[in-house]
């Protein structure tokens, strides 16, 4: 029987790897992608080392044709997609009337079209398994000072929830872990228990959204 596939999409030393070795350990071979080259070979010799299976695809969330084209390789060299975590973000910071158009659209592409067209060029591959889309508390609670990465992440949620309501259909689980924090080592957000989390949503396959937030005393 061959081995399950996750594909990390926005692989990064944060959440990312810390997702990637989640999947990992529980016997899943891995697919990152990222638009560094180099990154990506470190993190997939990182992996290596611990005796996983991994491969680094170079793709700009921004480009369809990237991620079109990766997704068709991933499957030809695995064989299978079964889960993608897309974990991909862009935030040039400023106040909403200091923003460029330009700024706003680029990080849109990246905070969101990128997350869809993943979806969509992934989903044909797959057989049942899950979508998985990280969000953020800006999409709740909007700051100023933030004002591009909350709209990103306000638009991502809200196409958690439609994709969610149209692959149910494919039997495609989609849902969006919504971090109410600022992700952190050595804390509630440290990203190593970020990624469990979303590993034990990929399991479960409840909820569309949960929100990951520190209890309060």
């Amino acid at each position: 029987m061959s081995m399950k596939t996750a594909v990390i999409i926005g692989a990064g030393p944060g959440i990312g790897l810390h997702t990637a070795e989640q999947f990992a350990k529980n016997g899943y071979q891995v697919a990152l992608l990222a638009r560094n080259a180099d990154r990506l070979a470190d993190y997939e010799s990182q992996l290596v080392q611990k005796g996983y299976t991994a491969k680094g695809f170079e793709a700009d969330t921004r480009s369809e044709a990237d991620l079109q084209m990766v997704m068709g390789q991933i499957h030809e060299m695995f064989g299978s997609i079964d889960t993608v975590v897309y974990n991909a973000v862009a935030a040039t910071p400023g106040r909403p009337t200091t923003l460029t158009s330009a700024d706003v659209i680029r990080d849109f592409e990246v905070n969101v079209l990128g997350a869809l067209m993943s979806a969509r060029f992934a989903a044909p591959y797959m057989d049942g398994g899950s979508i998985l889309l990280t969000g953020g508390g800006l999409a709740l609670y909007p700051s100023a000072d933030y004002a591009s990465l909350a709209i990103g992440k306000a638009a991502l949620r809200n196409l958690a929830y439609s994709l969610h309501e149209e692959l149910a259909d494919s039997s495609i689980y989609v849902g969006t872990l919504t971090i109410k924090g600022f992700v952190q080592e050595g804390t509630y957000f440290a990203p190593e228990r970020i990624a469990e989390a979303l590993y034990d949503m990929h399991v479960q396959q409840t909820e569309v959204e949960r929100m990951y937030e520190e209890e309060q005393a």
